[in-house]
């Protein structure tokens, strides 16, 4: 054998690699980086595809080999490689959940801080499957409208945590009910909860929910966790990340229920901490990159869309935020980067870094880093971001905030009797 050889997960994408198995391509990996950070009952969904892929992979990597001794050298690399993350998962934990629509794992951050362990997540995009891989050593599965995909998820976890999209039902009486939502992603969150039938779900979404189609679709949502899934939900509470330690006024609604067997008859959402915190918190201590200061002719774009509008009596328009004030919230797209300008005069080389147009303003105007935009969000800077800003961006902004997650996940545990931990 070649004991110097290295071997990686990413071995499976070699094109000179064959697999045996109809399993989708994106969730080979997933099965193997589960069965990986699984052990015991929890491994026993990704035991068999997982131990046939290693066995592949070490065939096509050391064709001379002897097999049984290359398994073991690919499974001790790729368990090495898994187990090198800056979160691992807690050694003795004391409840399981997973994650659906994981983004790049806002929800396992705060839940694993309590003491969770995650048995599954899934995750379609690629960029944020490559920041949650190499963040949690997991590379999340695919679609979660496949039953191939759905078939991974085991039983006996605790917690179902989702920050699903918001879609329109349509809905054929006064009450939607689960043939109304089919078709939609919220569907196989309930199909899920429907089967596996968790002690608790934490559900996320977007503040404009409560009024998304007249009201229409929460009130299906509602009908159907409390209906035809049994859950005591109590009513959903639209909750603000600048009441929990970071500083951007970022609302969102929460969603939780309990199984009925839980005998769940009150639920009260966590109070604000009281600590309220500035943009200074969260600011670049040393000198930011040219590239994030914006030139002088995108700068004049945007003070002229901002005077069109105040012309029109309208408050759209870019923002500076100030180091004594709080963000807006962060979202995808270039609106929420110009909402959220700072000024920054710590800068030296005003040499562009990329191509633009005009020169680099004199004014200290600039754009918030991916690293400030992850502090709003409560990922401390142990979090790696492994992608370009672009996508950084997209990602942060699609994030939930970690501090308010972990916040009413310990009301959460606590109102279920599951145990947790503080650290």
């Amino acid at each position: 054998m070649k004991p110097k050889q290295k071997i990686s997960i990413e071995d499976l994408d070699d094109k000179k690699f064959n697999s045996s198995s109809n399993i989708r391509h994106d969730n080979k990996k997933a099965v193997i980086t589960h069965y990986l950070h699984n052990s015991g009952g929890d491994s026993k969904l990704y035991k068999k595809d997982a131990e046939t892929f290693i066995k592949e992979l070490s065939a096509h990597k050391f064709p001379k080999e002897k097999i049984n001794e290359t398994k073991e050298e690919v499974f001790k690399q790729l368990f090495q490689e898994a187990s090198n993350v800056s979160f691992p998962a807690p050694e003795n934990y004391t409840f399981k959940f997973i994650d659906l629509f994981a983004g790049i794992g806002g929800f396992r951050m705060a839940m694993q801080s309590l003491g969770g362990k995650c048995v599954f997540t899934s995750e379609w995009d690629k960029q944020a499957q490559k920041t949650y891989r190499t963040n949690y050593g997991e590379v999340p599965f695919g679609d979660i409208t496949k039953e191939e995909t759905k078939k991974y998820i085991p039983n006996g976890f605790d917690v179902l945590c989702a920050g699903f999209p918001c879609q329109a039902f349509s809905i054929a009486g006064k009450r939607g009910g689960f043939e109304d939502i089919r078709g939609t992603l919220f569907f196989d969150v309930a199909e899920i909860i429907k089967r596996k039938k968790p002690k608790a779900i934490f559900l996320e979404n977007v503040k404009g929910l409560r009024n998304h189609d007249k009201g229409k679709t929460l009130e299906t949502i509602l009908n159907v966790l409390r209906n035809d899934l049994g859950y005591f939900v109590p009513e959903p509470k639209v909750v603000n990340a600048k009441n929990f330690g970071v500083p951007q006024n970022r609302e969102r609604i929460y969603i939780v229920g309990f199984r009925k067997d839980q005998k769940v008859t009150e639920f009260e959402y966590p109070k604000p901490n009281g600590k309220q915190v500035t943009f200074a918190k969260v600011k670049e201590k040393k000198v930011v990159p040219t590239r994030y200061y914006l030139s002088t002719q995108y700068l004049q774009t945007l003070y002229d869309h901002k005077a069109r509008h105040a012309g029109k009596g309208n408050g759209f328009g870019f923002e500076i935020i100030p180091d004594t004030g709080i963000a807006n919230a962060v979202v995808c797209g270039g609106m929420g980067r110009e909402r959220n300008l700072v000024l920054d005069h710590r800068i030296k080389d005003f040499t562009p870094e990329t191509k633009i147009k005009g020169v680099v303003n004199r004014e200290g105007i600039r754009k918030m880093t991916p690293r400030e935009w992850a502090r709003l969000q409560g990922f401390p800077d142990q979090y790696i971001i492994p992608v370009a800003d672009a996508s950084a961006y997209k990602q942060f902004g699609n994030s939930v905030a970690v501090p308010a997650i972990r916040a009413t996940a310990v009301k959460l545990l606590e109102a279920a009797g599951i145990k947790h931990t503080i650290s």
